[in-house]
């Protein structure tokens, strides 16, 4: 959350994939606890589906009923027949954005942020990126700059995978590491959220938590999710612990106390604290409160 302000900061421990051609999968939307809902017209929809899917998604957007979750539409990519038509409708659907599908570069965004000024979206509206190509990851820093728009980074594997010539289910992610770690770098020197790929193998429990546990050591957010399933074990990685929530809370007390004394450092149980740390302790304790106004149906925007 490096670079984000304490007012920024929502919960995106979880973001589910949801098929715009399965009205189905829409409603019950409604009632899974994910933090983030991705509304998809791109990848998971057949072509001949793609204006029905869109149709579905205003229709379950306009009938609401998602609470506080954030409504995020995957469009398809620039450059495909459906792109603009996308945008349009997606900019004043009630949607909180858009995800841009295999971003290259820092001008596919200003070309959406252009497109949606134009259709009359809201400032508040946003633009997330997947970034799913070499080029993609290679352009990261400039795609980290490219609009106020912009939130949040989703790191998408199989593409990558397949366009590195890598093994995706290489253990530890290996192969993608330096793609990973480029990611990691570009979101955080420019203030964005970043999510981890989904993990592809629905059977392996086991395997999800694990890759989820290593994708917040790696510094990623949360975890995009293709089933409802592994909500709540993604909610529980990426979220804040109880112990971590009193350890925040403690060592901002005695660092206030501190300060009052005119003093820079503190000790608690022996540990040293200073700015650095109590800064971090913020913005985990106001991650917590917004988690806890999510769950309570509170609306974030």
């Amino acid at each position: 959350m490096s670079g984000q302000e304490n007012s920024d900061i929502r919960p995106r421990r979880s973001a589910l994939y949801m098929p715009g051609a399965n009205p189905r999968a829409l409603e019950k939307g409604r009632a899974v606890p994910a933090d983030c809902l991705i509304m998809d017209v791109e990848d998971g929809v057949l072509p001949e589906n793609k204006s029905e899917a869109r149709e579905n998604i205003l229709a379950a957007l306009a009938q609401g009923g998602y609470g506080g979750r954030e409504k995020i539409i995957r469009i398809n990519g620039m450059g495909t027949e459906w792109f603009e038509a996308d945008i349009a409708a997606a900019a004043r659907s009630g949607a909180d954005g858009i995800l841009i599908p295999k971003v290259d570069g820092p001008q596919t965004v200003r070309r959406v942020d252009q497109l949606l000024g134009e259709a009359g979206a809201s400032a508040a509206f946003g633009i997330w990126c997947m970034l799913e190509t070499p080029l993609g990851v290679l352009n990261a820093r400039d795609t980290a700059q490219a609009s106020d728009r912009l939130r949040v980074f989703t790191l998408g594997t199989a593409d990558l995978s397949k366009e590195l010539h890598a093994d995706l289910h290489a253990p530890d992610r290996l192969p993608l590491i330096t793609s990973i770690g480029l990611c990691v770098l570009a979101a955080r020197a420019y203030g964005l959220a970043l999510l981890d790929a989904p993990h592809f193998d629905l059977s392996d429990d086991a395997g999800f938590e694990r890759a989820s546990r290593q994708g917040k050591s790696f510094g990623f957010d949360g975890k995009t999710l293709l089933h409802p399933k592994t909500i709540a074990v993604a909610n529980g990685v990426f979220g804040p612990s109880a112990d971590e929530i009193t350890w925040a809370r403690r060592i901002t007390e005695a660092w206030n106390v501190a300060a009052s004394e005119g003093k820079g450092v503190t000790l608690v149980d022996g540990k040293l604290i200073e700015g650095l740390h109590v800064a971090e302790a913020g913005q985990l304790i106001a991650l917590a409160d917004r988690i806890t106004a999510l769950e309570s149906g509170a609306d974030l925007t």
